[in-house]
């Protein structure tokens, strides 16, 4: 195949053009392994696209599927697809839509082109399209944006997650706006700024291994002024993964328990799933899960989707790199606390449909990420109830429940 080339200003220096070839190359390679020909079409799901939701600098094309019945204010995931694939391929395929109709949540799906990309692949190895405020980033941040304004949905409870080079523009998106996104969930992903110092080949595979607060700074790099709560964090990976290999779920979850001030060594582990896949959790002191790690045995590189219409099945085999296995968007929509069969309450601590709740000062609330200070006062995230100044002194228990959407219940909390 040739080398297709990235857009290079005219009289730009040798080092530029080598550069643009360089990407076009990982481009190439990872959209090869990624996704080979696209499936004849099969659009089972019908996807709305939104032409105007801001200014777009990384010139990305927005699709929206709206279940028939939504809650107020729902919930917001946004959903990035791998490379050569599309927003079609992967609501088709992902299982997500289904899960959507059952549990109530809105689906953005972000998609890009081979103007953008020669493999339709998220550049998220250029410095261009993967710092806050710019580029492709930037486009997916307004598309969040837009779900929340034009659909009145919860701007506390906006979620991200995605395959491949989708996942690690997903973790770009929970490193550069933070501040937008409440948890987020990597499949076949990489840690956010490998490619700092780092050919995208080698962050690919074998890996890079850095220190976790090494990892850690880069997320705190992407937007230095941040002081709010970290997102939470869920990593999938197939154990058999040759395109992006399974050492990137160990720094990825480096980087993010060290983000959130926690061990490397996990609070508990189970397998889950009809495959016996390993979920290792790492709990906040609050006992939400603030970082979740699932090796799933036996596959390779792809979205595992389990097809079926049993409460713990969801997706479709009818593209390449969705391997059967276990319903992995399942278990994300439950980490994220939207899945309203978990018995559990959700994997993300007080989900589901149960309440759960909390007792302490306006300060520790804030600190936990259950409420957001404003002028002095102290406001509850979700229902922005006010309460009160903003110290060690004043007391509150806060009820979650839905996930994610706390209210002050002083008088009593089942």
């Amino acid at each position: 195949m040739p080398l297709p080339a990235f857009r290079t200003a005219p009289g730009a220096p040798p080092r530029a053009r080598l550069l643009s070839r360089l990407l076009a190359v990982v481009a190439v390679v990872l959209g090869t392994a990624l996704a080979g020909p696209l499936p004849s079409a099969r659009a089972s799901v019908a996807l709305t696209e939104v032409s105007d939701f801001g200014s777009n600098p990384g010139a990305l094309t927005m699709y929206v599927y709206r279940p028939a019945s939504l809650p107020a204010h729902p919930p917001v995931v946004v959903a990035l697809h791998g490379c050569t694939q599309s927003a079609q391929v992967y609501a088709d395929n992902s299982g997500l839509p289904q899960l959507a109709d059952r549990d109530g949540f809105l689906l953005v799906f972000a998609q890009t082109s081979t103007a953008n990309n020669p493999s339709r692949c998220f550049n998220w190895f250029q410095t261009t399209d993967n710092r806050r405020g710019q580029g492709e980033a930037l486009s997916v941040r307004q598309m969040a944006g837009q779900a929340v304004t034009a659909y009145g949905a919860d701007p506390q409870r906006v979620y991200v997650t995605g395959l491949s080079a989708g996942g690690a523009m997903t973790a770009v998106m929970l490193a550069t706006y933070p501040d937008v996104f409440s948890a987020g969930a990597v499949v076949a992903g990489l840690p956010y700024d490998c490619t700092q110092d780092n050919s995208p080949y080698t962050c690919m595979n074998p890996g890079v291994d850095l220190s976790p607060d090494a990892w850690a700074q880069r997320v705190r790099d992407a937007y230095p002024s941040y002081t709010g709560a970290w997102p939470r964090t869920a990593v999938w990976y197939g154990d058999q993964d040759t395109t992006v290999a399974p050492r990137n779920a160990t720094e990825l979850r480096d980087q993010w328990t060290a983000l959130h001030g926690l061990s490397q060594t996990p609070t508990r582990s189970t397998t889950i799933g009809p495959d016996a896949t390993r979920q290792d959790q790492y709990l906040a002191a609050d006992g939400t899960v603030a970082v979740e790690v699932d090796r799933v045995p036996g596959i390779g590189h792809g979205t595992p989707v389990d097809p079926g219409t049993g409460t713990e099945q969801c997706g479709s085999t009818g593209a390449p790199y969705f391997p059967a296995s276990i319903c992995s968007s399942l278990w994300i929509a439950r980490f994220f606390g939207l899945d309203t069969s978990d018995p559990g309450g959700g994997s993300g601590g007080g989900g589901g449909t149960g309440a759960a709740c909390w007792t302490a000062s306006n300060y520790a609330q804030v600190q936990a990420g259950r409420a957001t200070t404003s002028g002095g006062s102290t406001y509850a995230k979700g229902s922005q109830q006010n309460m009160g100044l903003y110290n060690t002194f004043v007391t509150h228990t806060l009820k979650e429940s839905p996930a994610g959407y706390f209210t002050i219940a002083d008088s009593g909390c089942p």
